[in-house]
């Protein structure tokens, strides 16, 4: 409570000084008036992350396109999009069992699990990061990150992916389909991958940033990368 109102207080003082040449500056957003160099470079760093994991759940919808049928009745790929990634963020869903974040991820790779793994897969991953980021889109001067819940997050994507490429069902089927090697054409789609990379890379330099700016410093653990154990948001 007391955040917003130094927040408003700000913006209202500086909108004072400011309002004879509003109609001058139509382009002018009055509202990165209360907002560091650094806040906006991190609301940078957060859109790109969030755009690398809608980009990851279409292509995985597109690698498996029968995990969407096992969905509610009409569902498509731009709701699912809209169900994690429109503000305000859902974060209870039946068919999941109320599972979001680190506690959906083990549902996709749960052999009875007759869900949407890819839905259970991205409900993990995007809950993970917008529960590091809490819950926000958008950072002021007043606004609080954690650099570790961030770094904790780079290291589960890490697992993550491994996941992915690695855990099969009993038919020693992938339970969800990605990284590919045709073994006639000799041809890789390493795609996802680099997905991934993207979206670890930006945790990390996230992570550092909120660091240097809070001057603490990130307790960094030792987390496999084959682990199926998820370091807490």
């Amino acid at each position: 409570m007391l955040r917003s109102l130094c927040i408003v207080l700000l913006v209202s003082s500086l909108a004072l000084l400011c309002g004879c040449t509003a109609g001058t500056v139509p382009s002018f957003n009055l509202k990165t008036l209360a907002k560091s160099d650094i806040d906006m470079v991190i609301d940078r760093h957060i859109s790109e992350t969030n755009r690398l994991a809608a980009q990851l759940m279409v292509k995985l919808y597109k690698r498996n396109p029968r995990e969407l049928r096992k969905g509610p009745p009409g569902m498509t790929v731009e709701k699912r999009l809209k169900l994690l990634f429109n503000t305000p963020y859902t974060v209870n869903f039946n068919e999941l069992n109320g599972a979001y974040g680190n506690r959906a991820i083990p549902l996709a790779f749960d052999p009875n699990f007759k869900g949407d793994r890819v839905f259970a897969l991205m409900a993990g991953i995007a809950g993970m990061l917008h529960t590091a980021y809490n819950h926000q889109t958008e950072y002021f001067m007043f606004d609080d990150l954690d650099q570790q819940k961030i770094y904790h997050c780079a290291r589960n994507l890490e697992s993550i992916a491994w996941q992915l490429n690695s855990r099969r069902a009993a038919n020693g089927e992938l339970f969800i389909l990605a990284n590919s090697i045709d073994a006639q054409s000799g041809l890789s789609n390493f795609s996802f991958e680099r997905l991934f990379g993207k979206m670890i890379a930006i945790q990390d330099v996230l992570a550092q940033i909120i660091s240097d700016k809070n001057d603490r410093a990130i307790n960094k653990v030792v987390h496999g990368v084959a682990s199926t154990v998820l370091l807490p948001i």
